[in-house]
């Protein structure tokens, strides 16, 4: 699972109002680099949710994203290859997704993450 993916994922549980964001806790991550597209990057920035992404980047013990975004950092090509590096080549391969209302946790298993719900807990 990339933190792309992470970026849009919530626990749609009944009892749950909004389920986002999803603390990820990685028990194994990969590093598969991949070209850089910074076109990709810069159209997916406005699509993103920051606090997210940083949130999901420290999870996994990256620590190097701004607080904010800025015009200057988006016109560094340096900054958005390294986005890329975080958004596009960090996998968690094997973990959890733990639900920040009702704590229920989604296995990530082979790098997919396993959303079903019981059928009882369905909206």
């Amino acid at each position: 699972m990339r933190l792309l993916t992470h970026n849009s994922m919530r626990c749609i549980r009944k009892d749950v109002t909004t389920g986002y964001p999803l603390k990820i806790e990685a028990s194994k991550c990969e590093v598969r680099k991949s070209p850089c597209n910074r076109e990709f990057i810069l159209q997916i920035l406005a699509d993103l949710d920051w606090s997210t992404l940083r949130a999901g980047a420290r999870d996994l013990g990256i620590d190097t994203l701004p607080e904010a975004l800025n015009d200057e950092l988006v016109q560094d090509p340096n900054f958005i290859d390294a986005l890329h590096h975080i958004l596009m080549d960090v996998h968690v391969v094997t973990g959890q997704l733990q639900c920040p209302e009702s704590g229920h946790v989604f296995p990530i298993t082979g790098g997919v993450p396993n959303m079903k719900l019981a059928e009882d807990l369905l909206p």
